[in-house]
């Protein structure tokens, strides 16, 4: 690590605690960090929680072998007991624990834990991606982006790629703003706007030319060619491409899991900072991007695809969106006047 970002990782650290997460005196920090995990990032977090007055424990602990409940037998004891009985828990995890059992119970109802996903960054992406950040004008960004998507009932996706996908939102559901984790809950990194559409409507095709993440073997990373899937009522019926493709349909099939070939959920990626790196946190945060997860569903999102034994995330770049029938970006670039008012601002534009 360049001896230059010392004062930007605290700087970027003490932005997670007092401005994202809020930690008060007294409260109960913890901070998780797997073996693949980058330590001076955990420890500059672990310092700047216990400059705020809090409780801390940085727990450093052995990587798990895949995401969400693969991730369970793999995990000591001691974690998880402790990852529900904490006010915070600030997760670094490179194979995140995000979807298993112990994190399931933390956010149970949302009642104390509150919980940031920051998984897998190393430090020039901790000081890029949080540090570098204006963000109350991120916030305004977003902030519009959220609203603009709730009121829209009809969706179109498309990419240079070949994604051409069409959709329904329920206004009843919420759409996830992420960023803050200011409330108990499950919270992610920020630059990222998520939601689950309404299943039955989700029809067309998905086309992965970012990047895609499924943890072990599914963990592709940047791909060399697209991953086509075919969508038909909210499920994978056809996946197509070459080797990667193949890698992917194996391990579903291997998984021997019907939810894995649940589309789960849908997001932009708007973080000015982020580029395409091979890892998921960085990747579905990529300006302009969208990103769709298959598999186990959050909660959070109130959809109807539910459990699944792990998760699948792959990004779609360079793309245009339409909110019933309004174009509002066009291949990675905000047309309508008030979004692309403020990406200037963030000087993306």
């Amino acid at each position: 690590m360049p001896e230059s970002l010392e004062l930007e990782i605290a700087i970027a650290a003490h932005k997670v605690v007092d401005d994202l997460v809020g930690v008060r005196p007294g409260e109960s920090v913890l901070i998780t960090l797997d073996s693949r995990g980058y330590w001076k990032v955990a420890e500059e977090t672990a310092k700047a929680a216990a400059v705020a007055g809090a409780k801390v424990l940085l727990a450093w602990h052995s990587t798990p072998n895949g995401y969400g409940k693969i991730a369970d037998p793999y995990l000591p004891d001691g974690l998880k007991s402790a990852i529900p009985n904490t006010d915070v828990w600030i997760e670094y995890n490179h194979q995140w624990l995000l979807y298993s059992t112990p994190w399931e119970e933390a956010i149970k109802e949302a009642k104390r834990v509150r919980y940031l996903f920051l998984g897998g960054l190393n430090a020039d992406q901790f000081v890029r991606l949080i540090g570098c950040i204006d963000l109350s004008l991120q916030k305004q960004f977003q902030d519009l982006v959220v609203k603009m998507t709730k009121d829209a009932r009809t969706m179109r996706i498309t990419t240079p790629a070949g994604t051409d996908i069409i959709f329904e939102n329920d206004p009843e559901r919420p759409v996830g703003n992420e960023g803050w984790a200011l409330e108990p809950g499950a919270h992610f990194l920020l630059g990222q706007i998520d939601w689950a559409p309404i299943e039955e409507s989700i029809n067309g095709t998905i086309v992965f030319d970012g990047s895609i993440s499924g943890g072990g073997e599914a963990e592709i990373g940047i791909l060399r060619e697209p991953i086509k899937f075919l969508i038909k009522s909210g499920k994978v019926i056809k996946i197509d491409g070459g080797r990667e493709a193949k890698i992917i349909s194996d391990w579903l099939e291997r998984l021997s899991d019907p939810g894995m070939y649940n589309v789960a959920h849908v997001c932009y990626g708007f973080n000015p900072q982020a580029k395409l790196s091979g890892l998921c946190t960085e990747d579905e945060r990529v300006w302009g991007a969208t990103e769709w997860g298959f598999g186990y569903q959050n909660p959070f999102w109130k959809g109807k695809a539910g459990c699944a034994i792990s998760h699948m995330d792959g990004i779609c770049l360079n793309s245009s969106v339409w909110l019933d029938d309004e174009l509002i970006m066009e291949e990675g670039k905000l047309v309508q006047p008030g979004l692309a008012d403020l990406a200037r601002k963030i000087g993306k534009q």
